[in-house]
């Protein structure tokens, strides 16, 4: 018997949180069609980051991933408002993009996106899996450490 997404979220002890507020003049979806376009999620919760600063280096690994796994979780709460409540409209993801507020010469930012796709993968199996993009960057709204956004499809 297959887990429903809401049991697998409750198994991984997940609450979603409430629909974060756009931080500017923008929406936090857009639907067209059987797709879905999240904006950017912040590692951040209740407008305030969890995870700021810098990944530093192999040593901190852990904690930017940690801040991406807490990007994925924002955008599971936006993406649910996209599906009126109900995630198991979700057909799959198909890219993701993430940003990591990175030192210089750090060069493990796939690793540390990891923890946005390896949520999606935990929470939707294989419609989780999705072409990636991981971008080290200088800076970040609010100096928070990792920014995710995603692009998924609704079943017919």
């Amino acid at each position: 018997m297959t887990l429903s997404i809401a049991d697998r979220l409750r198994e991984l002890g997940i609450e979603l949180p409430s629909l974060p507020k756009p931080a500017g003049s923008y929406v936090p979806f857009r639907r067209h069609g059987d797709l879905v376009f999240l904006a950017g999620q912040t590692s951040s919760r209740d407008g305030k980051a969890v995870y700021s600063g810098p990944v530093e280096g192999p040593d901190d690994i852990e904690r930017g991933y940690a801040a991406a796994r807490l990007c994925a979780i924002n955008m599971l709460a936006i993406l649910q408002h996209a599906c009126d409540g109900d995630l198991e409209r979700v057909g799959g993801c198909l890219k993701v993009n993430g940003y990591v507020l990175a030192a210089t010469g750090f060069e493990s930012v796939p690793a540390v996106v990891n923890g946005a796709s390896d949520l999606l993968v935990e929470v939707f199996g294989d419609a989780g899996r999705h072409a990636r993009t991981a971008v080290g960057v200088a800076t970040l709204p609010r100096n928070v450490t990792v920014e995710v956004e995603g692009t998924f499809f609704l079943k017919s």
